[in-house]
């Protein structure tokens, strides 16, 4: 049958005569970064910022070092350890040799509180619980340990008692050293077992003279009604060698065909959606390295003592309380990525305590005790994952922000010559002879803590469990 004959203009015809409305160019990688917005940016003139802060002693020492597989890392991570800091490389060398790995079932009483302590442990992989009795007799957690941490290092020199009970609270593998092996070992080097004994013992004498953190304590008194009493006297120690941050830089150069540019300029500017677009992505890197970077982002700059681990996972209100306890002091935001706040939301819902939410600018996003959780998406969720779903772990950040409250700062240098945006330049490199324009783009910053307590961290974050309120209705 023949194509019925048109008695009007056509859609398509018509469009040949039609005006298109376009819009600039969109991209699913450009997200709020908030923590930028968040960040209070301070100006620097000479591209270093200086902390200084009162001498520490190194009471919170590093973890050692756990590959990804579960097996430790090379024999300077161990290190980590107070008593093993000063031992030569070919000692500690030997000594991981002497490692052995266990295995520990979910509910396994690891060690027990009383015990004679023999064992050194280190966790490759898992969760354990340390608890205590209090003087009524009641059970009382102390703390949470993951992958990193250690205990019973005190038994490798001295025959003692067990102080808690350290239980798995999942399936756990550990890298245990014996306290006969150890000493066996200090037998065949005896200059190795002076050393050791003298840096355990010194240790014990600084922790006498230090604050929570780590810094050296002033000697202050109270003086009573004898007005002869000798005042007491001191000063406040400087660190002699206070930690410097420079400016990182993020860099590329943009090239576009001086064609293109003049003869497709309208109604949108190539150069300027260029530059616009790649601009965006400098500052979605600037948001991941501010966070991930080894040497200065946040996720690696808190010690020990500011890292907690989850208790069975999930993300739950008592995690999120712990972490409070830790940044206490005008805590600003916790940092989380979106599929952390939504295991957040279902541990909150499970309870029965739906946390409220608040607006941020202009989205509504969920609080905690009245701290906003801000989302993020460069808080990855990957690296060691959970035995039980295979689902990947993340953590969770709370941070105090602010110079004035001895927290987080961002540091950039305005004013650079060719500024498009504070600290970010745009400057043309010049046309090649196959008319080919080229733009640098640079862009300088860093993220400074300055103080250890300013940000906390909570690992371990599983965002992979669910509850089947089916199965709990039956």
């Amino acid at each position: 049958m023949s194509q019925k004959e048109r008695s009007t203009l056509g859609r398509d015809a018509a469009r040949n005569l039609a005006t298109t409305t376009k819009s600039s160019v969109q991209s699913s990688g450009i997200t709020p970064r908030y923590l930028l917005r968040m960040l209070p940016w301070v100006k620097l003139s000479s591209g270093t910022y200086r902390v200084n802060r009162r001498k520490t002693l190194g009471n919170d020492p590093a973890r050692p070092q756990i590959r990804s597989d579960g097996t430790m890392g090379i024999a300077d991570s161990l290190r980590a350890l107070p008593i093993l800091a000063d031992c030569d490389a070919e000692f500690l060398g030997t000594l991981t040799g002497y490692f052995t790995s266990e295995e520990f079932e979910l509910g396994t009483t690891v060690v027990r509180e009383g015990e004679p302590a023999d064992k050194l442990y280190i966790i490759a992989s898992g969760r354990v619980e340390v608890v205590t009795n209090n003087r009524d007799g009641q059970r009382t957690r102390v703390a949470l340990m993951g992958p990193g941490q250690y205990f019973g290092e005190a038994a490798l020199l001295d025959a003692g008692m067990r102080a808690a009970t350290i239980e798995a609270l999942t399936p756990c593998t550990m890298h245990v050293l014996q306290r006969s092996n150890f000493q066996q070992l200090l037998t065949k080097v005896p200059s190795m077992r002076e050393q050791i004994r003298k840096v355990a013992d010194q240790r014990h004498a600084d922790l006498q003279r230090l604050t929570e953190f780590g810094e050296v304590k002033t000697d202050i008194g109270t003086r009573g009604d004898d007005a002869e009493s000798d005042l007491a006297t001191g000063f406040v120690a400087y660190e002699e060698m206070p930690r410097e941050y420079t400016l990182n830089t993020i860099e590329t150069v943009v090239r576009i065909s001086t064609k293109i540019s003049d003869l497709y300029n309208d109604p949108i500017n190539q150069l300027e959606e260029q530059l616009r677009l790649t601009i965006e992505e400098m500052l979605e890197r600037q948001e991941w390295e501010a966070i991930n970077h080894p040497e200065f982002g946040l996720l690696h700059q808190p010690p020990a003592s500011m890292r907690l681990t989850t208790r069975n996972g999930a993300p739950t209100p008592d995690d999120m309380d712990e972490l409070l306890s830790r940044v206490w002091e005008e805590p600003s935001f916790f940092l989380a990525h979106p599929r952390a706040i939504a295991a957040f939301g279902r541990e909150c819902t499970r309870r029965g305590v739906p946390p409220p939410t608040t607006s941020l600018f202009g989205a509504t996003v969920m609080t905690w005790r009245g701290i906003p959780i801000v989302p993020t998406d460069k808080l990855l969720v990957d690296g060691q994952r959970n035995p039980r779903n295979g689902v990947g772990m993340t953590n969770i950040l709370l941070m105090r922000v602010g110079e004035e409250r001895r927290g987080v700062i961002g540091l950039h240098q305005p004013g650079i010559p060719g500024e498009k945006l504070p600290s970010l330049s745009v400057r043309m490199m010049g046309i090649n002879s196959q008319s080919i324009a080229e733009y640098l783009l640079t862009l300088y910053f860093n993220v400074a803590v300055l103080v250890e307590d300013a940000v906390g961290v909570l690992e371990g974050v599983d965002v992979g469990q669910y509850t089947d309120y089916d199965k709990l209705g039956r």
